[in-house]
């Protein structure tokens, strides 16, 4: 990219120059801050605490769209790790300079192939969550590890329009600020409305996906309701309804009243309780009964003789056409055929048979039938010729066929019925009894099931094709248990009802043929069109009843959200038009990542739809993460205050701030007092700044392909310290480089120190372990395999070796360190690039580059790779039992509070481990920490008192163990004894119980393999630890005695 030239060029350096203003003033700041609190008189008891001085907020000055300008670590919001500070810049840049496209990273013919994931677009009823966050981070991982190996890959965002989440929400929203309804508004006025929000929402989003650095590439960013996808879906509408696998039929649905809309039985929630329950309704200012069976009588016609009925849903009587009975019940067998009378409505209800739906031992035995709103009911209404009765408006309110309680609410009904059949003495009993109750999953409302006239898909072919495709393994769906459930719904798969009572979504392409003369409203032979466009059902219909007058009428329904989004691989693509660059190259795509709670009502969908449409999956792969909950086990839920905002992570967020957002959505009153309790007690202090880097590590580090996530905001505050650590050690590295380091091309190994030897033999093994684990998507075990390397390994230990041989090693060792200490820093930050962009990216374009290296980004380099020539496992092995002295001795340091001047001796026991260890002395030595000022290896030819009396003992192996010396430290031999042998009997008793839980019959089989090794672990160091005492005990008798 060129550099920026006149206006643009004076505008950089106003900035630059205020930066420097700004840098020069926040170091004034704080050494003022620091005279301050150096003048200040405390007592001398309290030791004297240094606050940290409060930087202004940092300043961005590089102009929008360029390469970041680069600050010197000295600069005081780069001294340590800030996360605005290090994020800023990168993602303007990245974009701009168009490296999230697929063609930034196509190498010819020798690219390692297309690697293409479709975005689940979020619906744009509002924020983003952690849920989000987390398919964002998984996502994008695999994205930038495939376009560092070299293919070409493309991540296709958007949006979903959500048809009735959506609605509802900005409903709610016109209720909550002007006290009115859609219907006050009209049609176009709200639909103009929810395009108001969706397009505020949408931007929200979107900033929110660049926030957390998704590489998408937005140039080819969709919205289910854009043209061209809105064309994708009429034109899937009437191929399918050509080819008959469309119609429209008058059937049971899930009808929720809050919403008026039909559901699928997807969107229906299933509530066990376990007998009488009071329930909060919407619209209800009372909770309602649940979980009782209403026992009731109807008298038989022309007799004195009644029949006894039960039934959960007193209020449907009114829809009662029948009664069903056993044929072999005994009690019954006299009445089948003859009719009893309702008491309320001037109707006969014929006693029928039925051997399949009623149990003669469930309640009665006799089934009261109400065809139009049971679906047992519906099938025997069916089989016996029963009438189907409405009792329902859309509302939920009873209509004329209730009669004189035309107009009560369904629930307030249901008191009112008992009421009445008390008084007619028709009321026997009530009786607890378990039961499910159907909700709308969106509304919470209780759903009711009503015959309405829907249009329908055939789903049966269709869902063996898409089970076939993944028995076969041609898609491939893990975690195993995501597998089980997708072939568990395939299998039993029901048609779908893909029409919806909404204003807000694609508008189903369907026009009913009105004659003239004709009744305008629908009827069972009302004759339907479908077509791309009205002018295309218009020259459908001419030409099928040219010889009449007609006009058409659209349905004022819309398709169910999941239609369209289940085309979204393909028309984000292109499709229809199979020969556009996009879908030919692209298509199929390879991953699709999502939660696994949508599997069936998404993914199914796409392969079923996909398979259908072009004869092709839609993907090679599913990887079902799991659901977020709170660090409670909690289903995160706005009304319980529990929903974190993964900005607010990114960003901070003061504890107020938190309370203030509560109030800007619908959340009732309680709901809210409710969720400010929550916060209090979670957030005490607010949620401090982490940045996006450590958010989307914690949230990868937390995906293992099991059982939901239990979030916690303090493991995020630990990879808050991480990056931190990888910026120090960075800092530390590049302050040890000179100013005309050049790194070489290729390691000369045969003149590598063994420290060095051994950090590129685990760099090697890391290396390997991320390619392997993030190829069979072990997302946690790839960051344990990042953290692994740069914390322990290449901080903890051979930085801290590096120091030895950067101060005293010759200029050969010197430079030899230099290379390695680079190579390693450029690996890890290359390694880490796909879990934590943003710091990387601040990091590796500070190194230096190699001769003819022209790279601009991080992203564009070459991901490690395995190298053979690295694998110094011998070496390895050597260096490791240096490692393991070291530790030793610090843990021997820390129980016996050795801080300084201490004398440790390592003890070799073969000649073969003498060597070993005595090359490294140096080494084991500035791993010891501080309090070691002498160490001295003793091998098996030494003196008798060659490590004197009176040493606290390590052991680590058969021929390895270090000593402490602690003569001359010990006030008193016998109560320090003593106290060994408490810290003894303490770890004897761990290991027997450990032992005893171990041998329990069946134990290595009845735990995992996590758990089994951790439990091993314990027994080892309960037995380690008491052989430790037991020596020490030894060695302090020994001293003892000789000093009797």
């Amino acid at each position: 990219m060129a550099a920026p030239s006149g206006p643009a060029k004076n505008e950089l350096k106003e900035k630059l120059k205020a930066e420097k203003a700004a840098e020069k003033a926040a170091k004034f700041a704080a050494k003022q801050n620091k005279q301050k609190q150096e003048n200040t008189a405390k007592p001398k008891s309290q030791p004297k605490v240094e606050p940290t001085p409060t930087l202004p907020p940092f300043q961005n000055d590089t102009a929008a769209g360029l390469k970041k300008v680069l600050h010197s670590f000295e600069h005081p919001h780069f001294s340590a790790y800030n996360p605005s500070a290090v994020e800023a810049a990168w993602y303007q840049w990245w974009e701009e300079s168009g490296f999230f496209k697929p063609e930034a990273s196509k190498q010819g013919a020798d690219a390692a192939g297309t690697f293409v994931i479709p975005l689940p677009p979020p619906n744009v009823t509002g924020a983003l969550h952690c849920g989000h966050a987390l398919a964002n981070a998984l996502q994008d991982t695999l994205i930038r590890w495939h376009r560092m190996k070299g293919f070409t890959t493309l991540w296709v965002p958007g949006c979903d329009h959500a048809g009735i989440s959506t609605q509802s929400v900005v409903e709610k929203m016109l209720w909550k600020k002007e006290q009115r309804t859609r219907i006050d508004v009209g049609r176009e006025g709200f639909v103009r409305m929810v395009w108001d929000w969706k397009d505020e929402y949408h931007q929200r989003i979107n900033n929110a996906q660049k926030l957390m650095g998704g590489s998408m590439d937005w140039s080819r960013e969709a919205f289910t309701m854009d043209k061209n996808l809105s064309a994708a879906t009429a034109e899937t509408f009437c191929r399918l309804h050509d080819e008959g696998l469309i119609y429209r039929s008058s059937r049971l649905v899930n009808w929720c009243t809050a919403l008026n809309t039909a559901l699928s039985t997807l969107e229906v929630e299933n509530k066990e309780i376990t007998g009488r329950t009071m329930l909060s309704v919407p619209g209800y200012e009372r909770k309602v009964e649940f979980g009782v069976l209403t026992h009731f009588k109807y008298q038989i016609e022309d007799s004195d003789e009644t029949i006894e009925v039960a039934t959960t849903r007193p209020e449907t009587m009114f829809g009662d056409s029948g009664i069903a009975v056993h044929p072999d019940d005994q009690r019954y067998v006299h009445l089948i055929g003859k009719y009893a009378k309702h008491p309320f409505v001037d109707r006969r209800l014929k006693i029928v048979a039925d051997s399949k739906f009623v149990d003669p031992e469930f309640g009665t035995g006799a089934v009261k039938l109400t065809p139009a709103h049971d679906p047992n009911d519906y099938q025997m209404g069916k089989t016996h010729g029963l009438e189907f009765i409405n009792i329902l408006n859309d509302d939920g309110t009873l209509n004329a066929n209730a009669g004189r309680f035309e107009g009560q609410r369904r629930f307030d009904a249901r008191y009112t019925v008992v009421e009445e059949l008390t008084k007619l003495g028709l009321f026997v009993k009530k009786e607890p009894n378990p039961m499910k109750i159907p909700l709308c999953e969106k509304s919470k409302d209780v759903i009711e099931p009503i015959i309405k006239p829907q249009w329908w898909m055939q789903m049966q072919d269709m869902a063996d094709a898409a089970l076939k495709v993944v028995e076969s393994g041609e898609v491939k769906i893990s975690p195993e248990s995501a597998n089980k459930s997708y072939r568990r719904w395939m299998a039993s798969i029901n048609d779908w009802c893909i029409s919806r009572q909404l204003w807000w979504g694609h508008r189903i392409p369907a026009y009913r043929v009105v004659f003239e003369g004709e009744d305008a409203s629908e009827g069972d032979d009302s004759v339907w069109v479908v077509g791309r466009t009205t002018e295309e059902a218009q020259e459908k219909a001419a030409a099928k009843y040219g010889s009449k007058k007609f006009h058409l009428e659209q349905d004022p329904d819309c398709l169910d959200t999941w239609f369209s989004s289940g085309l979204w691989p393909m028309s984000t693509l292109g499709w229809p038009n199979t020969e556009s660059p996009d879908f030919k190259q692209f298509f199929p795509t390879s991953l699709l990542e999502t939660g696994w709670d949508i599997l069936f009502f998404w993914v199914a969908r796409m392969i079923m739809l996909s398979l259908k449409l072009t004869g092709r999956v839609p993907f090679k792969e599913v990887y079902c993460h799991s659901l977020i909950r709170d660090s409670e086990g909690r289903k995160m839920s706005k009304s319980l205050g529990n929903v974190i905002d993964p900005l607010d992570i990114i960003s901070g967020i003061e504890l107020d701030q938190l309370h203030a957002k509560l109030h800007v959505g619908n959340l009732k009153e309680d709901e809210i007092s409710r969720a400010i309790k929550y916060q209090k007690t979670a957030f005490p202090g607010g949620i401090p700044e982490c940045g996006a880097d450590a958010l989307r590590l914690t949230l990868i580090s937390y995906t293992t392909g099991g059982g939901d996530i239990n979030f916690d905001i303090k493991v995020m505050h630990a990879y808050r310290r991480f990056c931190n650590k990888i910026w120090q050690a960075s800092k530390y590295v590049l302050g040890r480089l000179p100013q005309d380091f050049v790194p070489v091309t290729k390691l000369d190994t045969a003149k590598l120190s063994i420290p060095e030897r051994w950090i590129l033999h685990r760099m090697n093994v890391a290396v390997k372990g991320i390619n392997d684990t993030l190829e069979a998507r072990e997302f946690s075990k790839s960051t344990q395999f990042a953290y692994q390397f740069f914390y322990d390994e290449l901080c903890d230990i051979f930085i801290e070796n590096s120091k030895t041989i950067l101060s005293d090693g010759s200029p050969e060792a010197q430079s030899s360190a230099q290379q390695t200490l680079f190579l390693a820093l450029d690996v890890a930050l290359r390694l880490m690039h796909p879990f934590m962009p943003f710091i990387t990216e601040e990091l590796w374009q500070r190194l230096p580059k190699r001769e003819n290296d022209t790279t601009k980004t991080i992203m564009l380099a070459p991901y490690p790779a395995f190298d053979a020539s690295l694998e110094f496992e011998t070496d390895a092995r050597e260096y490791e039992l240096g490692l393991s002295c070291a530790q030793g001795i610090r843990s021997l340091t820390s129980e016996y509070n050795v801080r300084a001047d201490g004398r440790a001796f390592i003890k070799a026991s073969t000649t073969d481990s003498y060597i070993k260890i005595n090359e490294q002395v140096a080494a084991i030595k500035s791993l010891s920490g501080k309090g070691i000022a002498e160490l001295q290896v003793v091998g098996p030819e030494a003196q008798e008192g060659a490590i004197p009396n009176g040493c606290a003992v390590f052991v680590l192996t058969a021929d390895l163990s270090v000593f402490l010396e602690l003569g001359s430290r010990l006030n008193n031999i016998d109560a320090e004894i003593k106290k060994i042998q408490a810290k003894l009997q303490k770890s004897q008793g761990a290991a027997k119980k450990q032992q005893e839980l171990m041998s329990k019959d069946g134990f290595e089989d009845k735990v995992s393999d996590v758990v089994l090794t951790t439990e091993r672990k314990k027994l080892a160091d309960a037995q380690s630890a008491a052989k430790n005492y037991e020596k020490t005990i030894e060695q302090f008798q020994k001293m003892k005695l000789s000093s009797a």
